[in-house]
């Protein structure tokens, strides 16, 4: 049996879906059973469980031989650090001592330790918190996802998207899609795989490629504008983030960028940058 927290995210459904196609067993733990007729149908067990309940995940772990751990994201109008900090302690108390036989921590590109600093502190912590547990543990570190992206749909149609990044860096990033069919894989590998492995796309992409892309996919010019790093926190301001989520995700943006880290060898996916925003504008037509 495998247990599979997030089985209605965007790499959770895809974890669940490809292990249920496979023939495994699988219980499918969400939030709300809101989506969770497909992964029923399929032959899924559904485990409805907040993740802040450690006795109820527990027990279902218990169930399990193995598990694939996500750590859901917070409310941006909160103080995501605390929460995701909170949530990913909740997570690893409820593997802890349970003798799985392994585990697989989705995590991601720049994990490091430190404080405040968004995912790269917190899903450090998860890491080193699961690792904790002494079950066999495989870490899957993804890119910058593509799904951040969608936000920018709406600036493009009208010819102009935003970054904070510098529009001609090429950085690491990923389909979660793709995320999920290597954590699948993972998941079912022997026992002696397991420490960090990371996942990309097929290749790295600058926001100027991404200018370009919305442009080929749109049918007219699009350009890339840098917010400048002073405006970074009054942007996530903007965008709905509380004060302390906005501090937070400037200073993970801060050290992304300061910091790229561009591994010799990751596993690649198969979903480019154009093949994804052309579905994203196909899906949202205006």
């Amino acid at each position: 049996m495998f247990v599979v927290l997030g089985a209605t995210g965007h790499i959770g459904s895809v974890v669940a879906e490809n292990l249920l196609n496979e023939g495994h067993e699988v219980t499918a733990v969400m939030r709300d059973t809101t989506k969770a007729a497909s992964l029923k149908s399929k032959g899924a067990q559904i485990a409805v469980i907040d993740v802040g309940d450690t006795p109820a995940l527990r027990a279902v772990f218990r169930r399990g031989r193995r598990a694939f751990l996500l750590n859901p994201p917070a409310p941006i109008d909160m103080d995501t650090d605390a929460e995701e900090n909170r949530t990913a302690a909740n997570i690893a108390e409820a593997v802890e001592g349970l003798g799985l036989e392994k585990v697989l921590v989705e995590s991601t590109y720049g994990a490091q330790p430190g404080d405040a600093i968004g995912d790269l502190s917190v899903l450090w912590n998860f890491e080193t918190s699961v690792g904790s547990s002494k079950s066999p543990m495989a870490i899957n570190r993804g890119a910058y996802y593509f799904t951040n992206l969608d936000m920018l749909l709406d600036g493009a149609r009208d010819g102009t998207i935003t970054t904070m990044f510098p529009p001609d860096l090429k950085i690491p990033m990923v389909a979660p899609c793709d995320l999920g069919a290597a954590a699948a894989r993972r998941l079912t590998t022997g026992l002696d795989d397991t420490g960090i492995r990371y996942v990309e796309g097929p290749e790295r992409y600058s926001f100027d490629d991404i200018a370009i892309a919305f442009a080929n996919a749109l049918g007219h010019a699009v350009t890339a504008k840098t917010i400048e790093r002073a405006d970074w926190e009054t942007s996530f301001r903007g965008m709905g983030f509380s004060e302390t989520a906005a501090r937070a995700y400037a200073r993970m943006t801060a050290a992304t960028v300061d910091r790229l880290e561009l591994p010799q060898s990751p596993s690649r996916g198969s979903i480019s940058l154009q093949t994804y925003i052309s579905e994203l504008v196909g899906s949202r037509v205006s």
